[in-house]
């Protein structure tokens, strides 16, 4: 060892030297973490922006919904309008018919032709109502369909099978495959024997 030289001083150059490298270390885990710091932000801001996207297209497809609801609520009711419309122009015809026999009553002794005039107005009021889609049920001598039929009695009977109707009490009606009005019908039974 040179006598001259200070021990102190080498402990003191490998200690500065030491800090020195944890200092270079230190900024480069610094700049390290700004890096990740500056890529997790990056990735942030994207992500907000992709919500902001996506949120933006939800309300406008929301807007857009509620739009295509109320048309077609709108679009629903003006149809129906116009099929109420349509049918009330079919039965007028009926009525005026009917109308005409009203005014000939006033005229007519003769029972025959009043009679006459009678069914040709319920036969034209018939056909109108078919030609929309309206048919009479034909409930007697079938078996009984709870579905188009409500039994209000039972009928003693030999001249019907048990379970078929045997009295229409009130005709009913469908429109296309619904049942509009159920026909009111009394049930067949057998005779109980006396």
């Amino acid at each position: 060892m040179d006598d001259n030289k200070n021990p102190f001083e080498e402990q003191e150059n490998a200690e500065t030297e030491g800090i020195e490298s944890i200092d270079e270390q230190s900024e480069n885990q610094n700049a390290d973490t700004d890096e990740t710091n500056e890529d997790e932000q990056s990735k942030e801001d994207n992500a907000d922006t992709k919500y902001e996207e996506l949120n933006n297209k939800y309300i406008r497809l929301a807007a857009d919904f509620d739009n295509f609801r109320k048309r077609t609520a709108s679009e629903k009711e003006e149809l129906s309008k116009y099929t109420t419309v349509e049918l009330l122009k079919k039965i007028t015809s009926s009525l005026d018919t009917f109308d005409r026999a009203q005014d000939s009553l006033k005229e007519i002794d003769d029972v025959a032709k009043v009679k006459e005039g009678w069914e040709v107005a319920y036969k034209q009021l018939k056909d109108t109502l078919s030609k929309i889609g309206l048919v009479e049920i034909d409930a007697l001598g079938s078996v009984f369909n709870p579905n188009e039929h409500e039994a209000i009695t039972q009928v003693e009977t030999d001249e019907y099978e048990p379970d078929c109707v045997a009295v229409v009490a009130q005709k009913g009606y469908k429109y296309q495959d619904k049942v509009v009005r159920a026909a009111l019908v009394g049930v067949a039974k057998n005779k109980e024997n006396e």
